[in-house]
């Protein structure tokens, strides 16, 4: 069986970028509105969330408790923001909601809340334990003939928590090939660039020391996001580890590589500012 076309690969690829430029403005207004929140690791994460939940992720905005729906964890929680936008956009909830974050009452709370929104597998944000969930999940699924596909995201500064290294020996026992990790690798946390804080490198090697399959890719990148995410759902007898390279704050020129963007959400006039960017420089054309 053949796949895509050229033109239907470029075809997926733009129709994907456009969602997730769509999405970035959706983050800006969402944290604007709300006076606080995490816009640099919302949009360093956006491009992969984008592509999984509306290319390669089976779920159903209609049914989240589809028992055969893939997982998704984001153990980064407070870069919830992507995945609220995200679920938003799939249909899970309306979009009315996303005025609503982190405010009191909410279902869209500063991090993510499993039994307060649709579409939220776990409750997230102390970091290093959302692999540890999301293996467990995968467990499950190898348990009952491969039955779903578990995606984890994990941040840079939270690899510097000993629990993730904790799961990262112990999946590979358990041949969890239901188990993708993707390491939003933008290099910043919110006290400083993370090679000056607690370096990671050689991420890979480490990585492939605990016996993981290991890709590195341009997080940006659709094509390369796509075929990653193939290649690691076909893969059999090992996880996968994906080296999602990004920028922190992607999108938004005053925001990228800044550590001070981290964990603040825009002013008015910093809003105007972002908004005006991403729409002139919309995928096909001003928005």
């Amino acid at each position: 069986m053949s796949g895509p076309s050229t033109a239907e690969a470029q075809s997926e690829a733009q129709r994907l970028r456009q969602i997730a430029h769509k999405l970035r403005i959706d983050i800006i207004e969402m944290l604007a509105k709300a006076g606080s929140g995490h816009p640099g690791g919302s949009l360093s994460a956006i491009d992969v969330v984008t592509c999984l939940y509306f290319s390669r992720m089976r779920v159903d905005g209609k049914r989240p408790d589809w028992p055969d729906r893939d997982r998704f964890i984001l153990s980064k929680g407070h870069a919830v923001p992507a995945q609220y936008v995200a679920l938003a956009e799939a249909g899970f909830f309306s979009r009315d909601l996303l005025k609503t974050l982190r405010t009191l009452g909410s279902p869209l709370q500063g991090h993510p809340v499993s039994h307060l929104t649709p579409g939220i597998e776990a409750c997230t944000g102390s970091l290093g334990q959302g692999l540890s969930v999301a293996q467990g999940m995968a467990l499950a699924s190898k348990l009952d003939k491969d039955r779903f596909h578990v995606w984890c995201m994990i941040g840079d500064g939270e690899s510097q928590e000993g629990q993730v290294w904790e799961a990262a020996m112990s999946a590979p026992k358990f041949k969890l090939d239901t188990l993708t990790v993707i390491l939003d690798y933008n290099h910043g946390q919110i006290d400083g660039h993370t090679e000056e804080v607690m370096p990671l490198e050689p991420v890979a090697d480490k990585w492939r020391a605990f016996n993981w399959n290991v890709l590195s890719i341009d997080g940006h990148d659709v094509p390369q996001i796509l075929a990653a995410l193939d290649q690691a759902k076909a893969h059999k007898g090992q996880p996968t580890f994906i080296i999602a390279n990004t920028v922190k704050g992607k999108g938004v020129s005053f925001m990228e590589d800044q550590i001070a963007w981290h964990g603040m959400a825009p002013n008015k006039e910093q809003t105007e500012k972002a908004l005006a960017e991403l729409r002139v420089s919309a995928p096909g054309g001003r928005v």
